[in-house]
């Protein structure tokens, strides 16, 4: 049985439920720095006394997550690993961990299974519970209504800033990076002495533990500190080993791993688009991470690091979401406003400690104001206690005795006979004055804001100066980077292009053909093309299809005289039946390619056209289809060119008389006026034909109809390209 039902109330019904759960309760932080997993296990360990306590193992722990956490122990136990001091992840750790806890920038490596490996929490960890006793936040019912779990934990930093937090959440998600403990401080006294003031003099980048280098450009970092989202670049760390001819890499991009850098560093040396690396090796131990790339002698470290730089995630991207839970709702935030949302929750929780001890002290000195009442007379007090028949009536016999409360008269009742003298009772009441004054104190704190935020303030800058330490990420600048220029890298000799009918492509240098014998090629294969060229360049490939595919001349590995060629539907991805007509290596796209068509049109498009800044691979459109192709050829200035029809009829004309264009499929212009049902049918060079008169074939204007071919040329030795 079928029950239809909306897609909008299903959505509605469904969905949506289970879309906040996850943006609220799982993949968002809130503004204290953790979601709800990291909260729930820190709240347990600090339960479990593992703040003062000996190391425990991790699968009790985690057993006892369980009760706020109604997830598996795996999930609960790698949200552990993540805040562990081994793993390497946060840059102040809060949890204290021995035994195998894996390293953040390792893909591979596998972190000891939970009944193997012991923890605690970490001394830096008293930050984030502090006071949390005194009422500082709300607490809530755990998923079973059995036990009390903070709503927030009541951090006395900006937690948000100084440990890394990413999170996928639906249809949304977080990305927020690490900064220096010591320079988020600073910039959250600044902003507390000053809203307006610039938070790039302090906050000077973001701080990773995984080091490397910085990439730092002002106005990208102003703008993600404004608005809460953008990106950075951070490279890794090397350095060279001249005398063992390597490379050591020894800090990398948090945002990867060594596994990824090695694969990708393979993949290259496999293409063979780097050379220069001999061998490569994991050599990560526990003094930290390295990995080393054996060389060439003859190799430019620099320019290899820059190539790579470029070519892999050893310099990577870092892209900015700050978005936070503010109450129930999720919001991007620059820096400036997340720091006064936290200054706001951090002044929040001063002042509910405060009341907390405003209503604790003045319960104290309630009871001692009764308690100096009795040291009126501290005989009156034991004879109406002695006096009195049933224990019941104690309590209101001294009320009424001595004009006290039933709070005061209890705690009375319930001193010790041998405190019941003047002595205990005058030390007692002298501390009247002293609470007289806390309580005026804090009172006055309480009602002025400007007192609180001195709290703060002082209370970062105890923190920083006792657990700040120094960056670990450097900052370069971006006009100090080296750029990679790809031509700087390729090995540069002279060498021959060749093209031949069936598509066969051979690169040979030319110290090769010096010693060559002749040209080997396929059974009824014929050259078409040949170039002299360098291995810098650029080659052009035209097809019968109207695309140009473009490829580096040093991607093709060199051949010998005596080999067929490199089969180029093997170099490149062409179309099925597609076939290549031509073919031109360029350094600079200097010149122009000259296109003629069996409709007597002719058509001169510069090279430049064919220069993309992107590596594309394939241009549509290369050349106009709209007549079949009776010649294309290169030039790289005007020429006299000879053009032959079916009926015999033959024009010369020089190739300045037509513009270029730099509409790569632009139609031409006509060259030769066709009769109905003729057709050019072919192109040369003037120079490669012999006339006894070639002035008799020319003309000045076209088109032209041109001339009949005379008797004594007709045997001419006559060359084509198709």
């Amino acid at each position: 049985m079928s029950i239809d039902q909306k897609i909008t109330s299903t959505l509605t019904e469904n969905y949506m439920p289970y879309a906040m759960s996850v943006i609220i309760s799982r993949a968002i932080p809130e503004i204290d720095g953790f979601k709800p997993s990291h909260r729930k296990l820190l709240y347990t360990m600090y339960k479990m006394n593992l703040l003062t306590g000996n190391k425990m193992k991790s699968a009790n722990v985690v057993g006892r997550t369980m009760q706020l956490n109604p997830h598996g122990d795996g999930a609960i136990y790698e949200t552990m690993v993540r805040l562990t001091r081994g793993n390497d992840a946060l840059l102040h750790p809060f949890v204290d961990s021995k035994g195998n806890f894996a390293k953040h920038y390792s893909r591979d490596m596998a972190y000891a299974a939970s009944r193997y490996t012991e923890v605690k929490l970490d001394e830096f960890a008293r930050e984030i519970f502090k006071d949390i006793d005194k009422n500082t936040v709300d607490f809530t019912d755990n998923y079973d209504g059995t036990m009390k779990e903070p709503v927030l934990l009541p951090v006395t930093f900006p937690n948000i800033l100084v440990n890394p937090n990413q999170g996928i959440a639906v249809g949304m998600a977080s990305c927020i990076c690490s900064f220096n403990l010591k320079e988020v401080c600073d910039t959250t006294i600044a902003y507390l002495k000053n809203p307006n003031c610039d938070i790039m003099k302090t906050l000077l980048a973001p701080d990773f533990t995984t080091g490397g280098s910085l990439i730092y450009n002002e106005a990208t970092l102003r703008s993600i500190y404004e608005t809460g989202k953008g990106s950075f670049r951070i490279r890794s760390k090397y350095r060279v080993d001249k005398k063992n001819s390597c490379i050591e890499i020894y800090e990398i991009p948090y945002s990867t791993t060594s596994e990824a850098i090695i694969d990708k560093i393979i993949d290259l040396i496999k293409s063979g688009k780097v050379k220069e690396i001999t061998d490569l090796r994991d050599e990560t131990d526990l003094n930290g991470l390295k990995i080393t790339l054996d060389v060439k002698k003859s190799t430019d470290c620099d320019k290899l690091m820059s190539k790579l730089f470029k070519m892999t995630p050893l310099e990577d991207s870092f892209s900015c979401n700050f978005n936070i839970l503010i109450g129930q709702t999720p919001k991007v935030m620059g820096v400036r406003e997340i720091l006064q949302h936290w200054t706001e929750f951090r002044m929040g929780c001063i002042k509910r400690k405060i009341k907390f001890d405003l209503n604790k002290l003045t319960h104290k000195l309630h009871l001692l104001e009764g308690l100096q009442k009795i040291l009126l007379d501290i005989d009156k007090a034991v004879k109406i206690i002695r006096e009195t028949e049933k224990e019941a009536d104690v309590i209101p016999n001294l009320m009424s005795g001595f004009g006290i409360d039933e709070i005061q008269a209890d705690f009375v009742a319930e001193i010790k006979l041998r405190n019941i003298n003047k002595e205990y009772i005058l030390k007692r009441t002298a501390e009247i004055e002293d609470l007289e004054k806390e309580l005026d104190r804090l009172s006055f704190v309480l009602g002025n804001d400007g007192e609180i935020r001195k709290i703060i303030i002082s209370e970062l800058k105890e923190i920083s100066k006792k657990y700040g330490v120094d960056r670990r990420t450097e900052i370069i600048s971006d006009e100090e980077i080296q750029v990679f220029k790809e031509e700087e890298m390729i090995e540069d000799y002279n060498l021959k292009i060749f093209l031949t009918k069936d598509g066969y492509l051979k690169k040979i240098s030319f110290v090769s053909l010096r010693s060559a014998s002749a040209q080997k090629l396929k059974e009824n294969d014929s050259m078409i093309v040949e170039q002299d060229t360098t291995n810098r360049a650029d080659l052009i490939l035209l097809s019968d299809m109207q695309n140009a595919y473009k490829i580096k001349i040093s991607d093709i590995p060199d051949c010998k005289a005596s080999d067929w060629g490199h089969f180029v539907p093997n170099l490149i991805q062409m179309e099925k039946d597609e076939h290549i007509l031509y073919a031109i290596a360029t350094l600079d796209y200097e010149g122009f390619i000259f296109y003629t068509f069996e409709n007597g049109k002719s058509a001169k498009i510069s090279l430049k056209s064919y220069e993309t800044k992107t590596n594309r691979k394939k241009l549509i459109n290369a050349y106009s289809g709209k007549s079949p192709l009776a010649d294309v050829r290169f030039l790289k200035e005007d020429t006299d060119l000879v053009a032959y029809t079916d009926l015999d009829k033959i024009l010369i004309f020089n190739t300045g008389a037509i513009a270029v264009k730099t509409t790569k499929d632009s139609q031409g212009v006509a060259v030769m006026n066709m009769k109905k049902k003729s057709k050019l049918v072919k192109v040369e060079l003037l120079s490669d034909v012999t006339f006894e008169n070639p002035d008799y074939y020319k003309t000045k204007n076209i088109p032209a109809t041109g001339y009949y071919l005379k008797p004594e040329d007709s045997g001419a030795d006559q060359l084509t390209l198709f």
